[in-house]
Formats: structure tokens, sequence, C-alpha cells
């Protein structure tokens, strides 16, 4: 037997769910490369161990940190 009514329309509702999230995500994959400079190293960028840490908020905390 075949799927209920509203099987049928839930599966559908995933279907479509599931690929506005993969494209979602590829646009967000996207836009993150954009903001690189392409002479920076993608591990310092993305705030990876052994990068500089750039402060996030507009009080410097990061920064000042550092500083010691």
């Amino acid at each position: 037997m075949g799927e209920s009514g509203k099987a049928q329309e839930r599966t559908a509702r995933d279907r479509r769910l599931s690929a506005a999230l993969r494209e979602n995500l590829k646009r967000r994959k996207a836009q993150t490369r954009a903001r690189l400079d392409p002479g920076e190293d993608r591990q310092v960028a993305a705030g990876r161990p052994g990068g500089a840490a750039e402060s996030h908020d507009s009080a410097g905390i990061v920064a000042e940190k550092d500083a010691g």
C-alpha cells in the first residue's frame, strides 16, 4: 500500500525543507568565502588556533586580553 495523503504531504514538505536548508548552507558558505581576503590564510580567518584573534565586539575585549 502507498502512503496516506498526510504522509505524502509530510514527505513532500520534508524534501522541500531539506532542499532549502542545503541551498541556505551553500549561500552562507559562499558569503564566508567572499569575506575572506584572497591572501589571508583560511584557518586564521576562521579563528582556529595559531591565528591572531580579532575582537568581535565594540569593547575590544579580545585585544585587551592579548595585550596582557
